[in-house]
Formats: C-alpha cells, structure tokens, sequence
C-alpha cells in the first residue's frame, strides 16, 4: 500500500519551497497590485525557514512538522508566517506513529490550527481560497491521487480570486479595485500544494 513517510514528507517541503521560490517575482508582482508587494520575498523566506527546519533529523513525521511550523511562525512578514506556521504545526495531527502520514487528516488538523488566526472563508479572496478547495479535494486511492487532485483544486480557487473583492488584511481598503487581481497568498498555496504532488509522484 502506498504510505506518506518521513522522507516523503521532507521531499514535499523541498520541492514545495522550490515551486515558491521559482515564481517569487509573480508572487510579488501579484501583490504589487493590492498590497506592498514583498509577498514574493516573505514566502521564500517562510519556505526557507521550512526547508532548514526540515534538513534536521526529527526522529518522527510529528516533530518534523511541529519543528517546521514553529520556525515558520518565527520568519518576520505580515500574516503568512503565523498562518503557514499553524498549518504545518496542525498537520502533526495526521501523523500516526513515528513513520506515516494520513494526508487528509494531516490537511484538516492544518486548517482546524490556521482557525486560530484566520476566519476567511472562500470567497474572500485570500489563501483560504486556494488551501481549503484543496483540503476538500485531498481524497483518492492513493497519496499520488490524492495530491493531484488537492494541487488542481488549489490551482483553480487561485486563479478564482481573479474575480473576487478582497475582505481581509490591507487590500480590503483598496475595495473593487483588488477585483481582476489575482491573490498572491492564494496562489503561493496552489504553487505549494502543485509541489506537493511533484514531490510524490516523482517517487516513482
């Protein structure tokens, strides 16, 4: 039966630190129009901050990921550190036992610790609009089916926000004006989840 392990989950973070970074200056350029446009340089950071927690032998897929979260929340930056940090810290949830990770109940222990911080829903126009589409989506036969269709559902309610008013943080000033705008937090996650799945299928 195909598992999530240790190593996979520390493959997922690299190639979803490099999917970020590769498209750091989109990701600014994005937030250039509704923000201060440093969304692109404070996610690599965030990412960074993953990887190098990551690189350190945790003995267990729970303590990789609550290593990983709380260094995240340590990265200087507006709202994404705490957010991406409680994501990783609740993702533990899924960890079962010392080698294996039960991705859907990982994503929604993620989304239950982000509710500390954030109320957004979809619709909002922000990275709730990208992440929680992907939750719902993470379901299939196999960790490979399972992330791909959680990275293709990331991937749409990213490009969603296109359309939508923002409702939180700085750009809800900016009102209709953030309409035809693409969220840069929003798409930071599709990039993240897209290498996600990168990274398990690539395993093969």
């Amino acid at each position: 039966m195909e598992t999530i392990g240790y190593d996979d989950v520390v493959r997922m973070i690299r190639i979803a630190a490099a999917k970020i970074q590769a498209n750091e200056k989109l990701l600014s350029t994005l937030d250039s129009a509704t923000g201060d446009g440093d969304h692109g340089t404070t996610i690599c950071k965030v990412m960074d901050a993953a990887v190098a927690a990551a690189s350190v032998d945790a003995g267990s897929i729970a303590e990789l990921l609550h290593r990983v979260g709380w260094d995240v929340m340590c990265v200087d930056g507006g709202s994404a550190p705490p957010l991406l940090g409680s994501f990783f810290t609740g993702m533990a949830e899924g960890a079962t036992g010392t080698d294996s990770l039960d991705l859907a109940a990982a994503f929604q222990g993620g989304v239950k610790a982000m509710r500390e911080h954030s109320q957004a829903q979809i619709g909002d126009k922000t990275m709730m609009d990208a992440l929680l589409p992907a939750v719902a989506a993470c379901s299939g036969d196999s960790p490979t089916a399972a992330l791909r269709a959680a990275a293709e559902a990331a991937t749409r309610g990213a490009e969603a926000t296109k359309d939508m008013v923002a409702k939180f943080g700085r750009a809800r000033n900016l009102g209709d004006r953030t309409k035809g705008h693409q969220d840069p937090g929003a798409t930071s996650v599709a990039f993240m989840f897209q290498g996600f799945a990168e990274a398990i299928n690539e395993r093969k």
